[in-house]
């Protein structure tokens, strides 16, 4: 470990650690020391803010800002570093460690360029350097942001649509509704924005072999700034119908996202798209309740079996304590039996039942095609036209495009 202090061009200090004391930090002065050699410093905070000042601070790349728990107290500092680090063009990786998500998240919004976790996941502090070297992100999304429709706001339909347990075929809906709805009519066909909400394990994107683009992020943790410029560069086009928010290039905290922040990225989709289908992660979390509230539709995804029976029971009971709107939801069996299966149909009313809910929408099993066409990066109409799942999921983007006509209609 140097100090930070002149060197020649082949010695040029070019990143530093900023701590408390870096000492509560091993790991990273051993990753330090193995990236970047001799050719680092270490400053505390007060002397970080002074050094930035400095014609030695010229050459730095990037600063490494490592706080804990006890670092909270200080959080203008430490955003005041990272402000004056950008200020310098210096990149930042937020090293933290026992900091809560609201704090995580306002550093971020700060402009922190990456964040790893402490203790250092192995080589996570090089993946890190290696992503803060790329060209600018921002710079890369604005040759190819989505044209958005100026003029009236649209006040698009939500549709939301969310798996009651693993693998009940939330994101195949997802999916396919939002292809089907941007395809339902020749003349007039509707736009349509696919948002991706499992912020965690989303696969929007493998769906339709779209890139993650860390643009989301960015946005997502900024949503105070986002105008329709910011959102459209964070949106991707599929086959020139279909415009997708992606979930993010890499793993954040469910909760490091505020309701706020997701009634404004709603807001700002229905302003522009006719449509908006939402494909929610299985887990609730803070911002449920707003998704809940804003949809016009919302899609609970079941099959015919325990698991999913139990867990709508638990959905159903937790809404209702909160005396949330259960009644948007629309319960929809994937994998339902054949007409002709007279015994499974019964199961199917017992389920309803016992429950008591309503079952609206059976969806039937599309068998090996429905996976293939994930993995294929295609949506079933494109891969699988003629497969009953598709069928009868163009069938439902026909009624609601059908229903929401006729609404406008009457409200006109």
């Amino acid at each position: 470990m140097t100090s930070a202090t002149p060197q020649d061009d082949n010695t040029a200090i070019l990143a530093c650690t900023i701590s408390r004391d870096v000492q509560n930090f091993d790991l990273l002065i051993e990753d330090m020391e193995a990236i970047l050699g001799e050719r680092w410093g270490d400053l505390g905070f007060a002397e970080a803010l002074a050094f930035f000042s400095q014609p030695e601070a010229e050459t730095l790349e990037f600063v490494a800002l490592a706080i804990d728990g006890e670092d909270e107290d200080n959080l203008s500092l430490m955003g005041e570093i990272i402000t004056q680090a950008k200020e310098k063009k210096i990149k930042v990786v937020l090293i933290a460690e026992d900091v809560t998500p609201a704090s995580l998240h306002q550093l971020l919004r700060k402009g922190a360029d990456e964040f790893v976790p402490y203790p250092l996941p192995e080589g996570e502090l090089q993946e890190a350097i290696e992503r803060m070297k790329q060209p600018d992100p921002v710079a890369m999304a604005q040759a190819a942001a989505v044209p958005l429709a100026k003029g009236d706001s649209k006040e698009g339909a939500l549709f939301v649509v969310q798996g009651l347990a693993g693998g009940v075929g939330s994101t195949t809906m997802a999916v396919n509704l939002a292809w089907e709805l941007s395809c339902v009519s020749d003349k007039d066909a509707p736009t349509v924005c696919l948002i991706d909400l499992d912020l965690q394990y989303g696969t929007v994107s493998t769906y339709l072999d779209l890139p993650r683009r860390e643009t989301v992020f960015e946005m997502l943790s900024d949503t105070d700034s986002m105008d329709s410029e910011v959102f459209s560069q964070a949106l991707q086009t599929y086959e020139e119908k279909l415009q997708v928010l992606t979930s993010p290039s890499d793993m954040v905290p469910l909760d490091l996202i505020t309701p706020e922040d997701i009634q404004r990225v709603i807001d700002m989709a229905r302003t522009h798209f006719d449509y908006v289908i939402v494909d929610m992660p299985k887990t609730l979390v803070l911002w449920s309740e707003t998704v809940l509230q804003a949809a016009h539709v919302y899609f609970a995804m079941i099959e015919l079996d325990m698991r999913s029976a139990q867990n709508a029971l638990r959905l159903k009971r937790a809404l209702q304590a909160e005396e949330l709107p259960f009644n948007k939801l629309r319960f929809a069996l994937n994998r339902a039996p054949k007409f002709t299966d007279l015994n499974g149909k019964s199961r199917v009313k017992r389920m309803g039942e016992s429950l008591g809910i309503s079952i609206d929408l059976q969806l039937p099993d599309g068998g090996k095609p429905v996976m293939q066409s994930g993995d294929h990066g295609l949506p079933l109409a494109n891969s699988a036209a003629k497969n009953p799942l598709r069928r009868e999921i163009a069938k439902l983007a026909k009624s609601l495009h059908s229903l929401g006509s006729s609404s406008a209609e009457e409200a006109a």
